[in-house]
């Protein structure tokens, strides 16, 4: 599903695992839009996510999560 979003970006939603999350990804963690703003490699392929409002999630190796990714349109 692609909507449009102010600025001349495009709105994706995509699947993401612990290896293409990037800073950005808008993730809704029960029922709430979180942004992740940085990303912190651990042990066995996890990785700690830490969003806008300071809340960490840790992504394990095989969690699969759908995510908004905002793609410029140049």
């Amino acid at each position: 599903m692609r909507g449009w979003a102010p600025g001349g970006a495009l709105a994706t939603n995509v699947e993401i695992t612990t290896t293409n999350v990037q800073r950005g990804d808008v993730i809704q963690v029960g029922g709430q839009p979180c942004r992740v703003v940085d990303l912190f490699q651990l042990p066995g392929g996890a990785k700690r996510l830490l969003f806008e409002s300071g809340e960490l999630l840790t992504m394990h190796r095989r969690t699969r999560l759908i995510a908004m990714r905002m793609q410029r349109k140049w």
